[in-house]
């Protein structure tokens, strides 16, 4: 997939990881669509602002209207409540399936039709290492990112026959919003964006952008003892 022959849909653009992604799009000349819930604060020069929540039916059909030429869809947009799977209220927790596993899906059942019509074409899932790991700190996360892991696994297969291939993103903490809080290290939002449409354009189905996303899908192929090792 040449980047630059593309239209592409980037969901929770407005800032942090999509906002980086977006203009990694921009700079190798694709046209790109642009959602966020508020669409006011969207203030990169060139794209095509959409108001969007993805887990508004009604809004991901109105997108999906404006949008008709689409041929690259990035499911960015998430959640996170830090919500424990036993300790937390439930709605936060179903805010987090909502986003990441209902949202995600009605995106890619709403979009998926158009690529077919415009020839065929990706989509990307922003998933995380915590889509295979658990910290035991934001159950509701990783188990909504698990989630979704599970939904792109399928989505791949039932897709690929319509020319339309399904790739999943795996990185650790970035520097964004969403990790100010946390102390941990970090990588570049802007490093992770160009590995994330690099592997698009490359046509890989699972794109592994950092050390702590590789350390981990090394030790699944262990075993629970090397990821849990105080449990054995």
């Amino acid at each position: 997939m040449k980047i630059s022959e593309q239209v592409a849909f980037v969901t929770g653009a407005n800032r942090g990881f999509g906002r980086h992604l977006t203009l990694e799009l921009l700079s190798r000349g694709a046209k790109v669509y642009v959602s966020a819930r508020n669409p006011e604060t969207i203030d990169i020069p060139g794209v095509i602002p959409v108001k969007l929540d993805i887990t508004n039916p009604q809004e991901v059909a109105e997108a999906a209207i404006l949008a008709k030429d689409v041929t690259l869809l990035i499911n960015n947009a998430g959640s996170s409540t830090g919500a424990s799977l036993l300790d937390d209220d439930v709605e936060k927790i179903h805010l987090e399936f909502d986003t990441h596993f209902f949202g995600t899906l009605s995106m890619v059942r709403t979009f998926a039709p158009i690529l077919e019509k415009n020839g065929g074409g990706s989509i990307l899932n922003v998933l995380s290492a915590l889509s295979w790991f658990s910290s035991g700190t934001v159950g509701a996360y990783s188990a909504a990112k698990a989630a979704e892991w599970a939904l792109t696994n399928d989505l791949r297969l039932n897709l690929y026959p319509h020319n339309i291939r399904v790739a999943g993103l795996h990185v650790g903490f970035m520097d964004t919003d969403m990790t100010t809080t946390l102390e941990v290290p970090k990588v570049n939002p802007a490093d992770i964006a160009k590995i994330a449409i690099d592997g698009i354009e490359s046509g890989s189905f699972e794109i592994i952008a950092d050390d702590d996303s590789r350390k981990i899908q090394g030790a699944l192929a262990v075993g629970v003892p090397a990821l849990y090792p105080n449990l054995s």
